[in-house]
């Protein structure tokens, strides 16, 4: 499923643009703006929309997939699937009205540069609050200490560690000294199992208690070949990209790693949703990056059209991409001696050069 952003020209003096976000015919978010895009270091004042005039004139502006929405603290991010002008959010302000008997929204769109200018842009997201409620696996025989902190043992499913949110497991971390982590090498289909069940967390993380370099010392490393740990390094990170594995350099640095990991996870359960839209609002937070429309229309150009194919049939194959993007991808891979063009205008058609034998033109 994707989303789509849509901007539209009204007649409105000051709100002379409406910006929206849809899936599937569904609007997400609209929004009256005061310009259809930020400019640099700016932002800007936008209104909820409300009821819709049906009677009311809005002339096309632009229309682009989005790439991914998601919640970043009280902010919703938005990238475009574009070349330029991508990133933005917008954050909603609740501020009291005069008499403070009541409570005003305000909603700010600004982009990548403006946010960054801003000068709250070094602050936080995340503030922990009390005390954390921790279980420590009872076969930890020197356990990580995290003073201040409400722990209790237990046998844990998965992981050493884990922080626990009205009774939930919400984050695990798995503790490996560097000597556990090279006995694991020999048991390396066990070593993905256990990461695989890390991975079904909503947080976890694998700490290490030294550093990546030491595992391409010869000096530390015993009977392992370095370039044989390297890679063993290089394939759990592949194979399991929702464990990062963390390189914490000494078992005092792996335990201030956790106990900051655990509090940050735990003021995020804490912190409300981006108030624009119901918490319940589907975003594409989960949708895999690709590359975008550019990887799309190159893997339709050299793999899923014929080998000789025009530019009709490429629209067809990535409805809604621009012709202006799609001729710049394809002069690109003409470049790269991926495609040659024949004829002109047209009744041009594209010839694969490599990969599959030519086949009939296609549209």
């Amino acid at each position: 499923m994707t989303a789509t952003w849509i901007v539209e020209k009204t007649a409105h003096a000051r709100f002379p643009y409406r910006i929206r976000i849809e899936r599937e015919g569904r609007v997400l978010l609209a929004v009256r703006a005061q310009n259809k895009w930020p400019g640099a270091g700016s932002q800007i004042f936008c209104l909820r929309e409300g009821e819709v005039d049906p009677a009311e004139v809005l002339e096309p502006v632009e229309r682009v997939p989005i790439e991914r929405l998601a919640r970043v603290g009280r902010k919703l991010s938005v990238i475009l699937d574009r070349p330029m002008r991508k990133r933005c959010e917008f954050l909603k302000v609740e501020r009291p009205t005069s008499d403070g008997r009541d409570v005003v929204e305000q909603i700010f769109f600004r982009t990548e540069v403006a946010a960054r200018a801003h000068r709250t842009s070094g602050r936080v997201e995340l503030f922990p609050g009390g005390a954390l409620d921790l279980v420590i696996d009872r076969r930890e025989q020197y356990p990580w200490r995290f003073p201040g902190s409400n722990v209790s043992r237990a046998q844990l499913p998965a992981g050493d560690y884990a922080l626990r949110v009205e009774e939930r497991l919400l984050a695990v971390v798995e503790r490996k000294s560097m000597e556990n982590l090279l006995g694991d090498v020999s048991e390396i289909r066990g070593l993905h199992q256990q990461l695989t069940e890390l991975g079904g967390y909503a947080h976890a993380a694998m700490v290490v208690e030294a550093q990546y370099a030491d595992f391409g010392n010869p000096a530390r490393v015993g009977k392992w070949p370095p370039s044989h740990l390297l890679r063993v390094l290089a394939e759990l990170a592949a194979m399991h990209p929702k464990v990062p594995v963390v390189y914490a350099g000494n078992r005092k640095m792996g335990n201030v790693w956790a106990q900051r990991f655990f509090a940050a996870v735990e003021a995020r359960s804490r912190a409300p949703h981006a108030p624009l839209l119901e918490p319940t609002t589907p975003l594409l937070e989960l949708k895999v990056s690709d590359g975008g429309l550019d990887t799309r229309i190159r893997v339709a150009a050299l793999e899923e059209l014929p080998a000789v194919f025009t530019l009709l049939a490429l629209r067809q194959r990535c409805p809604g991409a621009p012709d202006a993007r799609l001729s710049r991808i394809l002069n690109a891979l003409r470049e790269e001696g991926r495609l040659r063009r024949e004829g002109a205008g047209r009744g041009s058609r594209w010839v694969r050069l490599e990969g599959t034998p030519a086949g009939e033109a296609d549209g």
